[in-house]
């Protein structure tokens, strides 16, 4: 038993000052207002930190320099235990556009994972490869078609790893895609699309209620002749209905618009994502993709196209939300927390601090500097 004290938390009901959280194996036994020794149990004095809930990323590609498309058990744990040591305590492996083959071996190696007890791996997000070649940034072109059945629907029969799935809403077969995938258990969400506000909305009667990495790799207003049409940034901005996902790494969203979105959109509508790929939380000066750079804190395309992905942590997120983007530390954890369970169904066990649920918590200092991770009951990182 542990018991985690000196420090204010983070509740549903707001901050909790002067108590402490308790925790017994795997789960948060209490959540109490006064800090009083509990018999038997290992005090973690936060020091005047934040106990929060921990991150749970919807969006990443790897870390620790292997990435998910290796299809590999070794490659996720590798990956998953790097990010986790930067705060994310529930993850949900990405893969980029992949062929059917690569899909099959990544949906065993994370539904082999997924089977440990403890597990911080969710399930699989798929993004692609029904996309729109022209908003293909660095997604392997050879790979992007429209949405074929015969290739989605026995991925989504025979096991129900495939949590999340994202389409362009404007290809042929997209909203019959969304549909499966709704009566499926998998979320259906719009990405790297050149579609239009109408395009959103018959996708959102189909079941797509999320936008992937939201005003990247997406169609905005713009001019027809004498005509203004409307995106899908603004059907996200419009539509309540829908939840949106942002890279918060200063760079992918800078951060004026970074707080625009969370003005408009509100904290329980918008969570923070990495979309990190296999050199972040790692000394990698080289990208696992070979067409890809690291410059400037972020990957880009070689030829400086276009940006390919982050290097961002779970951390990093929350650093960037708070000191630039002027969001207040409460909602910025929500949306590394909370918002990303809610959205992906989680939240009876993941997201907030509340007895009963996993014991995923971690403390950050006043800086906003992570100094302590706990993932299902174990300390992971302890700097305090």
């Amino acid at each position: 038993m542990k018991q985690i004290l000196n420090g204010r938390i983070l509740t549903p009901e707001g901050w909790l000052c002067g108590g402490s959280v308790v925790v017994d194996g795997g789960k948060i036994l209490e959540v109490s207002n006064n800090a009083l020794p509990v018999e038997g149990a290992e005090r973690i004095d936060a020091r005047g930190g934040d106990i929060v809930p921990g991150g749970i990323e919807l969006h990443i590609h790897g870390g620790g320099g292997r990435d998910f498309m290796e299809g590999e058990e070794e490659a996720f744990r590798v990956a998953v235990d790097a990010h986790l040591r930067h705060g994310t305590t529930a993850i949900f492996p990405t893969l980029s556009s992949s062929s059917p083959a690569m899909i099959r071996a990544a949906v065993e190696a994370c539904g082999n994972l997924m089977k440990e007890e403890g597990s911080p791996i969710m399930g699989l997000h798929l993004e692609g490869p029904y996309f729109n070649t022209a908003m293909a940034g660095a997604q392997m072109p050879e790979y992007i078609t429209p949405p074929i059945p015969a290739d989605y629907e026995p991925l989504l029969t025979e096991s129900n790893v495939i949590k999340r799935w994202d389409a362009a809403p404007e290809l042929p077969g997209t909203e019959e895609f969304g549909r499966f995938c709704t009566a499926h258990g998998c979320l259906p969400a719009i990405a790297h699309t050149k579609g239009e506000y109408e395009d959103a909305i018959r996708a959102l009667k189909a079941g797509f209620t999320h936008l992937t990495h939201f005003t990247n790799a997406m169609s905005t207003m713009h001019k027809e002749r004498e005509y203004k049409k409307v995106g899908i940034v603004e059907a996200g901005y419009e539509q309540e209905a829908f939840t949106v996902e942002v890279i918060a790494d200063g760079i992918h969203v800078p951060a004026p618009l970074l707080s625009m979105i969370y003005k408009i959109k509100g904290v329980e509508r918008m969570a923070l994502i990495t979309d990190a790929l296999a050199v972040a939380a790692s000394d990698a000066t080289e990208a696992f993709d070979p067409r890809v750079i690291i410059e400037d804190g972020v990957c880009k395309l070689a030829d400086r196209s276009a940006l390919a992905g982050s290097i961002a942590t779970m951390d990093r997120l929350v650093r960037t939300a708070v000191q630039q983007a002027g969001i207040p530390v409460a909602d910025a954890i929500r949306m590394t927390s909370e918002t990303p369970a809610r959205i992906m169904g989680i939240y009876d066990r993941k997201g907030s601090l509340q007895k009963g649920k996993d014991a995923d918590i971690v403390i950050y200092d006043a800086d906003q500097t992570l100094r302590f991770v706990m993932q299902n009951g174990q300390a992971v990182v302890n700097e305090l």
